[in-house]
């Protein structure tokens, strides 16, 4: 590789890996956004939920045919992508297959990613025929329109391309390894299962031609996976990376318990406290606590960290009771639009030099409906089956105590219980003296 060539690697790598670290500061930087939450408790049950659902997948196999061509794909990008590091060493330095001093363990590495980027290729191309042939249900829905649905096909497009290039760019060196002669630093390395059987599409080539068509599928194999990392942020995909912290920070309480809003506890203290006095003056700079959440920003930083983790599977969406007997309700929908406004928070503090500037928009009302909120039944159903341990639960949960607490917006039918519960200390309109009436009866 000429001094040229390699000046022009190193500079595409800066540029690739610098856009990259720029894009994972906005990315930290908009996540912290939210609301402070201590999530720094049991280590060891955190570690087990990561080791076990981030990286076993444990979860994904609980629907057995998605659940085993997504381990394949997802095992492959892994390990497939080891050999970047080799393909790094050789641009920088000009060398050409560095680690083939290993021997056999590389001739074994090889072949293992050979055979790895053909199920790859399998796995996609069904895939790819569940969504846009098949188009089972979770995939068809509307919440999906326009993006969404685009965004997930241009990820198996980029599978399929880098599986292609990567093939291809082995066959033309198994092709040029094999000559009587040696051509170049083209000599004996690794083992190739399934490039093998592609390399006869060079034969009748001149040895140059071949080292041209190498060397571009080289060339554009890197170009590509530099793109594709680049692509991740503005992608569902980036659960690729989030996976991981998202699995280790998940709420670690039962399904069931919901947490205490500090605010309302803080007032209940203070009735209960004798030598309060209810009437003192708050501090001249204290900012009067909100209760639930209208926009990202009352959201804490678990659940915007759960917002661009959100993988839009539906899983959560075809097993939501709601969904299931034609609410407005899609708990997916509920993190992807948490997300896009997370985004267009973001984009507002970056048009205006770090600082937001309102905008007259908010999460409530512009993007979720008080009626799609309303229409859970707090059953943990989405929980329980999200892949990677998305509550899409837990910010419903805190958009309604603001429509309740702030705004007195809860349904007719809510409200009346509550009006119930306050005057006669039950949920039904009977004098609290008549409640034992039943006894009698």
């Amino acid at each position: 590789m000429s001094i040229l060539s390699t000046v022009f690697f190193a500079l595409i790598l800066v540029l690739g890996f610098g856009y990259f670290t720029l894009n994972v500061k906005k990315l930290i930087r908009n996540i912290k956004l939210g609301k402070d939450v201590n999530r720094s408790d049991n280590a060891s049950e955190r570690w087990k939920n990561m080791v076990m659902i981030a990286l076993g997948q444990s979860k994904m196999v609980k629907r057995p045919i998605s659940g085993f061509l997504h381990i394949i794909v997802y095992v492959g990008f892994v390990i497939i992508n080891i050999e970047l590091l080799e393909i790094i060493i050789d641009g920088l330095f000009g060398t050409h297959r560095v680690f083939a001093f290993m021997g056999g363990f590389y001739d074994f590495l090889i072949a293992s990613f050979e055979i790895l980027a053909f199920l790859v290729l399998v796995a996609v191309v069904v895939f790819w025929i569940r969504r846009n042939a098949i188009k089972l249900k979770r995939f068809a829905s509307t919440d999906l329109n326009g993006k969404p649905r685009n965004d997930a096909n241009y990820i198996l497009y980029f599978e399929v391309v880098l599986m292609s290039l990567f093939l291809l760019m082995n066959a033309s060196d198994f092709h040029l390894q094999n000559l009587s002669e040696v051509f170049g630093h083209y000599e004996k390395a690794g083992s190739f299962p399934v490039s093998q059987f592609i390399a006869p599409i060079f034969d009748g080539m001149s040895n140059e031609a071949v080292y041209m068509l190498e060397r571009t599928f080289w060339w554009l194999h890197i170009i590509i996976i530099l793109i594709f990392l680049n692509y991740l942020y503005y992608s569902k995909h980036l659960h690729i990376l989030l996976a991981f912290p998202n699995t280790y920070f998940a709420d670690l309480n039962a399904k069931g318990k919901l947490d205490n809003l500090e605010s309302v506890t803080n007032e209940v203290k203070l009735m209960m406290d004798p030598s309060a006095d209810p009437y003192a003056a708050p501090p001249a700079d204290a900012v009067p606590s909100k209760f639930g959440a209208s926009d990202v920003q009352d959201l804490n930083w678990v659940q915007l960290l759960n917002a661009y983790t959100c993988t839009e599977c539906g899983r959560c969406t075809s097993a939501c009771p709601a969904n299931q007997t034609g609410k407005k309700l899609s708990p997916r929908k509920i993190m992807m639009d948490t997300r896009d406004r997370l985004e267009e928070v973001g984009r507002n503090i970056d048009k205006n030099k770090g600082v937001f500037i309102p905008d007259n928009v908010s999460l409530l009302n512009d993007y979720i409906t008080s009626e799609e909120l309303w229409a859970c039944t707090s059953c943990n159903a989405c929980v329980e089956e999200c892949p990677v341990n998305i509550s899409p639960l837990s910010i419903i949960v805190d958009m309604r105590r603001y429509l309740v607490m702030e705004q007195s917006a809860a349904p007719q039918s809510l409200n009346a219980m509550m009006t119930n519960i306050e005057n006669n200390g039950a949920p039904w309109q009977y004098n609290q003296m008549d409640r034992l009436n039943w006894k009698n009866e």
